[in-house]
């Protein structure tokens, strides 16, 4: 074998090596879209994600308490937090925040599900520029039970994703909060997380 083959070999070798070492991230799908949060965003999020994590701004969740138990005859909760990235004051122009998004409705669990089934074509939005909140609900699996994105510092949650949650019932759950700010579709500040995701529960019948 030549040295030009020999090198080829090692350069494969090596990208299967590092590929074995370093899985791709599971498709998990996209999140219930809420506020004026669109897909491209998301994808904007989704490209920060693996980056370590930074709770110096991260979000101060207000609801769900730590541990709380949910009756299991409860209706969908509202969860609440504050945002050290709304009060900020490193802010793009008064122009540049006209480009955001017009508001667009919360796509329920349902809606979510059946584009994961039988995609459908969604128009293209104007680029993001704001902050965001992406929230993800893990029983513990690969993927999230739940998520979420939203430009709101709160998120009414709809009855077919409580009751998806009722399925994990009496088993811990956990909720964390990835937060960012976007310019243009940008991540200019963060992405921020809790240091620890929140645990909770829905009580069992």
């Amino acid at each position: 074998m030549n040295v030009r083959h020999l090198s080829t070999a090692c350069v494969t070798a090596l990208a299967l090596a590092m590929s074995a070492c370093d899985p791709a991230p599971a498709d998990c799908g996209e999140p219930i879209y809420a506020g004026k949060s669109t897909d491209e965003a998301w994808r904007a999020l989704v490209d920060v994600k693996q980056r370590p994590i930074d709770a110096s701004r991260a979000v101060d969740l207000l609801s769900p308490s730590e541990d709380q138990v949910y009756p299991a005859d409860a209706t969908p909760p509202a969860w609440e937090w504050t945002s050290p990235l709304r009060a900020s004051l490193q802010r793009p122009s008064q122009g540049m925040l006209a480009l955001q998004t017009a508001p667009r409705p919360s796509r329920s669990f349902t809606a979510w599900l059946g584009d994961l089934l039988m995609p459908t074509a969604h128009a293209h939005l104007p680029p993001y520029t704001g902050d965001l909140y992406w929230l993800e609900i893990s029983a513990g699996g690969e993927c999230p039970v739940a998520q979420v994105l939203t430009s709101e510092l709160s998120w009414q949650m709809d009855p077919t994703t409580w009751a998806e949650l009722g399925k994990h019932a009496g088993k811990d759950l956990t909720v964390q909060v990835m937060s960012a700010y976007l310019v243009q579709n940008r991540v200019t500040e963060g992405p921020f997380r809790l240091a620890e995701p929140r645990t909770f529960r829905r009580g069992a019948q």
